[in-house]
């Protein structure tokens, strides 16, 4: 149903541009046959407006993770450089706070572990909420890098420092164990050992085969078959809800790849203050120079331009 309902939005998006082309169509050859100027500046506006919902189809078009559309989850970790480390964190923090404001995402703080000896921190996780949230966000999983002088060397010395941003879409927990009578195999037999006479005259254990997944239990506790069946039936489903429990954090695993070491040489992104500034994006090589707009949260073009790099195959 889900997927049903996003194609159906596709078809509708496409629908309604169509329409908007058609009318335009209209609007051009009104303003050609009246020469009216009022019409040309309807036209150009209109025009713009369908320009831009032709860019938003073809941003949408670069989603294509399988959970692109949810929730994010996003994780806030400092390594190596201590303080400076921390601080780093807490400055990532707020560029992702004003992004998600710029843009019309719901953030909700799940976990904040404060740094003691300054106003850094030391873990951090949100909740960033919105259509599309974890399809832009997933650009900024990775090591970021920060080179500046140092607020908290005396000496006033430049210093490297390295965060660990993690971010992983938000799967609803909506494992529902159905158990279609057509993927069991149901078997009685005469049960055996303790439960007098009764247990070796009549077929009233059960063994039951879930076929999809070849998983068999067996109850031969009580007297009756129905009872037996009833038993072995809710063993059946909780073993397949631990079943599909593991199957989905083995999903999460590879949505979450391997996780590289907070230090050197393996960043995502390198954020310098020191001695130029220059903000650079190692995987699509897009580089910035105003590396204050980017901290206040600018950063749509780099999230785009690891999309397409993303969609033509060139990253991982």
């Amino acid at each position: 149903m889900q997927e049903l309902s996003q194609a159906k939005e596709g078809v509708s998006i496409i629908d309604h541009l169509s329409s908007k082309v058609e009318d335009l169509k209209i609007l051009v050859k009104l303003g050609e046959e009246e020469n009216d100027s009022s019409v040309i500046t309807e036209i150009e506006k209109e025009i713009a407006l369908l320009h831009k919902d032709i860019r938003d189809l073809e941003l949408r078009s670069l989603f294509k993770e399988e959970h692109s559309k949810n929730n994010a989850l996003v994780s806030i970790r400092p390594g190596t450089g201590g303080t400076e480390s921390c601080d780093w964190a807490s400055m990532l923090l707020r560029m992702y706070l004003r992004w998600a404001e710029a843009n019309g995402f719901k953030v909700s703080i799940l976990y904040l572990l404060p740094d003691e000896e300054a106003k850094g921190i030391k873990d951090v996780t949100l909740k960033v909420s919105g259509n599309y949230a974890y399809g832009y966000l997933r650009a900024e999983d990775g090591v970021h890098r920060l080179v500046r002088i140092s607020p908290f060397d005396a000496s006033g010395r430049r210093h490297t420092s390295f965060v660990s941003v993690s971010v992983i879409p938000e799967i609803e927990d909506d494992i529902i164990v159905e158990i279609k009578d057509e993927d069991l195999s149901i078997d009685t037999f005469r049960a055996s050992g303790a439960g007098g006479q009764h247990v070796n005259v009549t077929d009233s254990a059960v063994r039951i085969t879930h076929l999809p997944t070849k998983m068999v239990v067996t109850c031969q506790n009580e007297r009756s078959q129905y009872k037996n069946k009833i038993s072995a039936l809710k063993v059946l489903k909780s073993r397949l809800y631990e079943y599909y429990q593991r199957e989905k954090e083995e999903k999460m695993k590879k949505i979450r790849g391997e996780k590289k070491e907070i230090a050197w040489g393996s960043q995502i992104r390198s954020y310098v203050f020191q001695p130029y500034t220059l903000i650079k994006d190692h995987r699509t090589g897009i580089e910035r120079g105003d590396g204050q707009k980017v901290l206040d949260g600018d950063l749509m073009d780099l999230m785009i331009a690891f999309l397409q790099s993303k969609a033509k195959g060139k990253q991982s």
